[in-house]
């Protein structure tokens, strides 16, 4: 740990560098691959679920009843490829699509039969697709407001090229998740639009966090001719680099836990819808604000008039500082002494006429 803080420490004071912003087409092109397969996994459709599609929720409660068997016991009953779950009180739960023919009443009844329990402890509970459909645009629109107002602030506290890349970064976030839900066929609940909003927002956050120490960076850049925008920025995302990857860490392990110990090694099926989210989208967050946010906003920086005329500026300095070190060294190399005569063409500097040749230490002589 020690190492790593000291890392963290260099990093702020701009001894070690990593160049992120200069590696932008990279991130770009690792960005675009996963987006790719994210909305192919996307077209091939969100398994919904019965909130959001509609159709009945069968809720048994018997000592010792696996999901394999009650899997079986339904597939027996209905037609509709019937989803088996088992909940965290330990009770089994058999969700049934609005297509199946039979009613409500007669499966629940054959459900008591066949498994062998009484009438009153399965629970039946019908929801309509109208209701889903409804849930549905509620979600969608609570997006849309918070994509709206989160580019609005951005755009007020920093500028419009932050709220453009911050806003860019946000649903690679969102695309990367909703395909990776697509690819795995994890069912998609009202938990998990709450952890889409969730990671949203911590995206948002760590994003907010660089931005604002690159604005500090970059405050009155124009006024030296040093550095680009793209190296100052480059500089603050190192200077924040660690905390970035420590909140990240921190924030996956509980969301780790949830999800490969109580919902895989458990059996907890239900926590894997809001889990399954979270956990990619802090992953997906932390590496958006890091290799697509910033980038890109050094990107849009660039092509203004003062940032090109900048980087023209820095990039003549720094060929007049080369050009007069090396000038320099080779003066150096001429005034070393080497025991032998040297050409009288730098006497001027030593009292010597010009024109003329003498070795070191020996007398003029006149004639």
């Amino acid at each position: 740990m020690s190492r790593f803080s000291n890392l963290g420490h260099r990093l702020y004071q701009g001894e070690v560098s990593f160049d992120f912003v200069g590696r932008r087409k990279l991130w770009y092109s690792i960005s675009g691959v996963i987006v790719l397969v994210a909305a192919i996994g996307l077209a091939m459709g969100l398994h919904l679920g019965i909130e959001f599609k509609g159709g009945s929720v069968y809720t048994v409660s018997k000592p010792g009843l696996t999901v394999s068997q009650a899997q079986d016991t339904a597939d027996g009953i209905v037609s509709s490829h019937p989803l088996v779950q088992s909940t965290d009180s330990g009770k089994i739960r058999i969700q049934v699509s609005t297509e199946e023919a039979k009613s409500s009443d007669q499966i629940r009844t054959e459900l008591s039969q066949k498994l062998d329990v009484p009438l009153d402890t399965v629970e039946a509970q019908v929801i309509g697709p109208s209701w889903g459909k409804q849930i549905s645009q509620k979600a969608l629109t609570g997006l849309i407001v918070f994509m709206i107002l989160v580019t609005v602030y951005l755009a007020i506290a920093f500028e419009w090229r932050m709220a453009v890349s911050a806003l860019v970064a946000l649903i690679h976030d969102l695309l990367i998740t909703i395909g990776v839900y697509a690819l795995v066929g994890f069912e998609v609940t009202p938990g998990t639009v709450i952890g889409f909003l969730t990671i949203l927002g911590y995206s948002l956050y760590d994003t907010v966090v660089v931005f604002d120490t690159v604005k500090e960076n970059t405050k009155g850049i124009t006024k030296q001719n040093k550095r680009t925008y793209s190296e100052a920025a480059n500089a603050g995302l190192n200077q924040t680099l660690v905390r970035s990857l420590n909140t990240t860490v921190v924030a996956l392990l509980p969301v780790a836990a949830l999800l490969f110990i109580g919902g895989g090694l458990l059996g907890a099926g239900t926590l894997n819808d809001i889990s399954l989210a979270l956990f990619i989208g802090l992953a997906a967050g932390a590496y958006s604000s890091i290799c697509v946010a910033t980038p890109l906003l050094a990107q849009l920086k660039e092509e203004q008039p003062e940032m090109k005329a900048l980087r023209k500026r820095v990039l003549q300095h720094r060929a007049a500082a080369a050009a007069k070190a090396e000038a320099g060294d080779g003066v150096a190399a001429d005034e070393e002494p080497t025991g032998e005569e040297q050409p009288a063409g730098m006497v001027g500097q030593r009292g010597r006429a010009a024109g003329t040749t003498r070795a070191k230490g020996r007398p003029s002589t006149k004639r």
